[in-house]
């Protein structure tokens, strides 16, 4: 049964040290501002952060970064104009950093919501990336073995939900959030408007409510 949070300290309350967190966004399109901005306060540190980006500005991810939570960055575009905290430190040699193309970044957290073991996939072949990694070859083609990304907990931000957790998504912010809804043991999301149970059009929801635990409007 899902939680419908008073406030974003109750919806982050409970997030461990060192802790895997998937974070959705594609920049700051979706990003789950407020609920980053709870964990800055509630204090977990150490934490592996799984996201698209790694950072823009000083707010939102960034704010989590600059607050020296984050031990390692698992990302597929970390580097941008706007990225100077995340540059900064890693330059600085205090934050690590793994770099994942971003269709492997979104299919490694299908598969781990999917329950599939691992897969093979031809992005990255013949770069570093791909560099002591099993290959296999394909009807011709070689194919480099990917595993599954999970998280502890998943932040995500949603346009709507109904009191059961069944989530709609606002146009191009929907992109990471249903996929690691799926992929985290505890998924909290942030949303616009919770709404009656039935309010909702069943074939517009993106994310049912079984994968999500934790609501707070903000």
């Amino acid at each position: 049964m899902v939680k419908i949070c008073e406030n974003t300290a109750e919806a982050v309350a409970g997030i461990e040290d060192g802790s895997t967190v998937l974070i959705g966004g594609f920049g700051m399109a979706g990003m789950p501002v407020e609920l980053i901005e709870a964990l800055i306060e509630q204090g977990a540190t150490d934490l592996t952060v799984i996201s698209n980006n790694a950072g823009n500005g000083d707010t939102g991810l960034a704010a989590l970064l600059a607050a020296g939570r984050v031990r390692k960055v698992i990302c597929s575009f970390p580097r941008q104009t706007d990225s100077w905290v995340f540059d900064g430190l890693y330059r600085a040699g205090r934050i690590e950093l793994e770099v994942v193309p971003q269709g492997n970044l979104a299919e490694r957290m299908r598969a781990a919501g999917a329950g599939i073991g691992a897969f093979y996939c031809p992005t990255g072949v013949g770069t570093q990336l791909a560099e002591g990694k099993e290959t296999r070859e394909i009807d011709g083609r070689t194919y480099v073995l990917e595993y599954p990304l999970r998280g502890n907990v998943a932040l995500i931000g949603a346009d709507r939900s109904d009191r059961m957790g069944n989530l709609v998504y606002r146009r191009t912010a929907r992109n990471f959030g249903p996929v690691m809804a799926t992929a985290a043991t505890t998924t909290i999301v942030q949303v616009r408007e919770v709404v009656e149970t039935g309010a909702l059009d069943p074939e517009a929801i993106v994310t049912p409510c079984i994968y999500v635990d934790k609501v707070v409007t903000v």
